[in-house]
């Protein structure tokens, strides 16, 4: 028979010197930073006249072992511990020996009777990051180290965190060194006081996790995929498990959580179809029903994710080593080039299958089709995709995909119409005359792309003013160049056919520029109807 829920007010020494905590892995990392701890530390310091202070909300499961799990309230717990060990090197530096061990038996570290030996109240999951806790407990000296990456470690912020209540402490106690350590300890130990509920069931703690945030930073959907990941994993598994999500979110944290979560949508459309951000975590943890879309058991989502990572790894950054062959990674070099991500899922999906290079190179073309036709990145358009990529995995075969989007496809003329005479930003018209000066599908990044025609000229002869900023941003008005800044000589079209002009890289359309005695819109509209030619000779 399960225990009934258990609450109560309970000072926080009473509640740290009867029991020891550990921070399961579903609990979000510790996340406080200057501007929470000042406001903790500021709450404690305006308070210690006051006869209680209600500190917040902790929530603990009684789990096999001597530990209790927090469920949630780390942020307070690990913090006024970080307090306590303040004040535990403090008391020592002044003498105040019995005042020390005090702090230490409460608040830092309890015995085991039949060994002797000496355990830490507070003990965290990740290796390093409680490595790094204890040290700060047991050792004197100051450790601080900035990390330069700007995703900063548990482990720094603890350091940063507990550097910053010392010396908070330590201008507090100036004035008094003896006397305020004695009104410090006994206001931790007896007048602050936590509200405790114990937690009979284990399995649903994290459901209490999702909801109860009374302080601190709100749960991002990478903290409650997480916690909904490892909460729903046997106990004697969650380390083994905890340490495999670390792994394979580990090369998503130059890039941030976002794009961690959006690996995770793209893996799970694969097979589910097309799941929008904001219903990614309601549909894994089956909050929400989708038509006849069921979701991945953990086991198979962490599979799915393990097999997926270093595929996708290559997706947003193609230099890295990897599965893909080096076709496929001009394929994924040019979709970076363009910006498009969301024929990622599609392009899991076509690599297991056969013939997988040139589906691949399909997906391209039809992108390649929708940007020059103006209307590629539209929710309807994702949407398409990634039902596309469910198609590719059910039939295990890319031309369901061909099938699924053919009606997305534009047709040459349109094509031909519009890449002639619209207007892209720079670097969609890098990547169209790449591909046409070096007739290829994956262009390489060679070449500077310049101006004929500078978009910020006032005048250029030839052109009206109407003229000018129809074909400013044009095909035909860029040009490949070996140089990197455009010679301040290039200021009409002499200019650039002696300075610019001899600069373009293998392949540009020098001799049919240098034969035009003038560039004006009637040239230019002429070379744009060959280069729309070319351009769709290429992409059809």
């Amino acid at each position: 028979m399960s225990t009934p829920l258990n609450a109560s007010a309970t000072p926080a020494g009473a509640l740290m010197s009867s029991s020891m905590f550990e921070v399961p892995p579903y609990q979000r990392e510790y996340a406080w930073q200057e501007d929470e701890v000042s406001e903790f530390w500021s709450d404690l310091r305006d308070a210690l006249q006051l006869e209680t202070y209600f500190l917040g909300l902790v929530i603990l499961t009684d789990e096999d072992g001597p530990r209790r799990h927090v469920v949630d309230g780390q942020q307070r717990l690990l913090t006024l511990t970080l307090l306590a060990a303040a004040l535990y090197h403090e008391a020592i530096h002044h003498g105040r020996s019995a005042l020390a061990d005090r702090l230490k038996s409460d608040f830092l570290f309890s015995i085991d009777y039949k060994t002797d030996e000496i355990l830490p109240r507070v003990k965290l999951t990740d290796t390093e990051d409680n490595e790094t806790l204890q040290k700060i407990l047991t050792s004197d000296q100051e450790r601080l180290q900035k990390n330069l990456i700007q995703d900063i470690s548990v482990s720094q912020r603890l350091d940063e965190s507990f550097v910053f209540i010392r010396k908070k402490l330590r201008e507090d106690l100036a004035r008094d060194p003896f006397l305020r350590l004695g009104l410090w300890t006994e206001f931790i130990t007896n007048r602050l006081y936590f509200a405790v509920f114990i937690h009979p069931d284990a399995a649903t703690a994290y459901r209490v996790f999702e909801v109860i945030n009374t302080r601190g930073r709100e749960l991002t959907t990478a903290d409650l995929l997480k916690n909904y990941v490892l909460s729903q994993t046997a106990p004697e598994q969650r380390e083994f498990r905890y340490h495999e999500w670390q792994r394979i979110a580990k090369p998503f944290s130059q890039y941030g959580s976002n794009t961690f979560v959006q690996f995770i949508r793209h893996v799970v459309t694969v097979q589910a179809g097309h799941i929008l951000p904001k219903d990614l975590y309601a549909f894994l943890a089956q909050r929400a029903q989708h038509a006849d879309r069921v979701p991945p058991s953990i086991d198979s989502l962490m599979n799915q994710l393990r097999d997926s990572l270093p595929l996708y790894a290559q997706m947003m950054d193609p230099s890295l080593d990897g599965p893909a062959d080096t076709e496929a990674l001009r394929v994924f070099s040019a979709l970076d080039n363009l910006g498009v991500i969301a024929v990622r899922p599609i392009l899991l999906a076509i690599s297991g299958t056969p013939d997988a290079i040139v589906g691949m190179q399909h997906i391209l073309k039809l992108v390649v089709r929708r940007i020059v036709v103006g209307n590629l990145g539209t929710g309807n358009v994702e949407r398409r995709f990634g039902e596309a990529a469910r198609q590719v995995c059910l039939n295990k075969d890319w031309r369901a995909a061909e099938r699924e989007l053919a009606e997305l496809n534009p047709s040459r003329d349109e094509f031909s119409e519009r890449v002639g005479s619209r207007s892209f930003n720079k670097g969609t018209l890098s990547f169209l005359r790449r591909s046409v000066v070096q007739k290829t599908i994956t262009p390489t990044q060679s070449g500077t792309l310049q101006s004929i025609m500078p978009r910020q000229q006032e005048i250029w002869n030839g052109f009206t003013e109407e003229d000018a900023a129809f074909w400013s941003s044009t095909l035909a008005n860029t040009f490949l160049s070996t140089l990197e800044r455009r010679p301040k000589e290039a200021v009409d079209w002499q200019g650039f056919k002696t300075n610019l002009l001899p600069t373009g890289v293998q392949g540009e359309w020098i001799h049919k520029l240098g034969v035009l005695n003038e560039w004006n819109a009637e040239a230019l509209q002429s070379l744009s109807e060959e280069l729309a030619k070319a351009a769709s000779d290429i992409w059809y």
